[in-house]
């Protein structure tokens, strides 16, 4: 239940909107769901725009009728029902904006992305457009992650597959130095993991890369205890970072059920680094995970917006939020590094 006594925020907001959704029909209910969707994206609260004496009608998907149920609410504060469990612990982008506009240095800092897709599985832009775009954003490098093989559903590439799109990243990397630009393109991959521990790659076709992450894409809604299965995950020698840990999404489903303690410091131990998927729908690290994480002694984050199009890689201001307010240390996230260093790294993990 929220506090009656402070504002309600935007989540709150959200979630009492959702239920009001439920409650009419038609032009209405879909008002309502919209306004629900949207208030997670609203780049300031809502309270903070009426205390201002503002409309809320400046909030995207808010008309007058939405507007006035806002305004009562924020009046006289309703107690929240409990929120759904594929909802909780998810932040707004007012919450992010909060926290990173405190400490600026998170994104002026030159940082990359570190979870990108393409044509070449399932994102919507061709290699060269997404690393257009996340040039175009400031980014220093992306690692170019699309899906492997066993993804069929993700258009996930074969080995050779892999091979090609290399040749075509060298190719844009030297084209990008030859103008004198110093933004880069990683060889990477995000690589399907088994219950095993194994990926669905040769690891040999592997070597040919700069970062690999490997992540779990089936049996996510399994309710038995699944540590062995990032136990043998982190263990695998192809796996640099364990990508969006928990296979949560927003509305949909609450993720893996593991021993965090256990899988945090087997990560510690092993040196690899786990992702924060700073994708709106995923945020995987959740914020309490990542400050277990670091109690546990996770040497190393990744963050990846987990973009598959342009407008995407506007989400990882998400994980550089969930990361400062999770209280990780700068020089522990992989993103800060330049590309060499990042490749050093993995190269230090593999022991060549």
């Amino acid at each position: 239940m929220s506090d009656p006594t402070l504002p309600l925020d935007n989540a709150a907001l959200s979630h009492l909107l959702l239920v009001a959704a439920a409650e009419e029909a038609d032009h209405r209910r879909r008002a309502l769901d919209r306004a629900s969707k949207a208030a997670w994206t609203w780049p300031v609260e809502a309270a903070d725009v009426a205390a201002a004496g503002r409309p809320l009608t400046e909030l995207r998907s808010v008309g007058p009728w939405v507007a006035a149920k806002l305004e009562a609410w924020l009046d006289a504060p309703p107690s929240v029902p409990e929120i759904d469990e594929t909802r909780v612990g998810f932040v707004t982008f007012a919450w992010v904006r909060r926290v990173l506009d405190a400490d600026p240095s998170w994104e002026a800092d030159p940082h990359g992305d570190l979870q990108t897709h393409s044509t070449h599985s399932d994102g919507k832009l061709t290699l060269e457009e997404m690393a257009d775009a996340a040039r175009s954003r400031g980014r220093t490098f992306v690692a170019a992650t699309d899906h492997s093989k066993s993804l069929t559903i993700a258009k996930g590439q074969t080995e050779e597959e892999l091979l090609a799109q290399g040749v075509r990243i060298d190719a844009l990397n030297e084209a990008l130095a030859a103008h004198g630009e110093t933004f880069r393109v990683l060889r990477s991959i995000e690589m399907d993991v088994f219950e095993d521990g194994s990926g669905d790659m040769d690891p040999e076709a592997l070597r040919t890369l700069d970062l690999v992450l490997g992540a779990f894409h089936s049996k996510l809604r399994i309710a038995d205890d699944q540590t062995d299965r990032y136990v043998a995950a982190l263990r695998n020698p192809s796996v640099h970072v364990l990508a969006h840990p928990r296979a949560r999404m927003f509305g949909r489903r609450t993720g893996i059920r593991a021993d965090w303690r256990r899988v945090f410091a087997e990560a510690a131990v092993s040196g690899k680094a786990v992702e924060i998927d700073a994708n709106a729908r995923r945020q995987d690290l959740s914020l309490d995970a990542v400050r277990l994480a670091v109690a546990e002694g996770v040497r190393w984050f990744s963050i990846g917006s987990d973009a598959h199009d342009a407008s995407e890689l506007d989400h990882l201001p998400i994980g550089l939020a969930i990361a400062a307010a999770g209280e990780v240390p700068r020089e522990r996230i992989l993103n800060y590094l330049s590309p060499d260093g990042v490749v050093a790294w993995a190269r230090a993990l593999d022991g060549t």
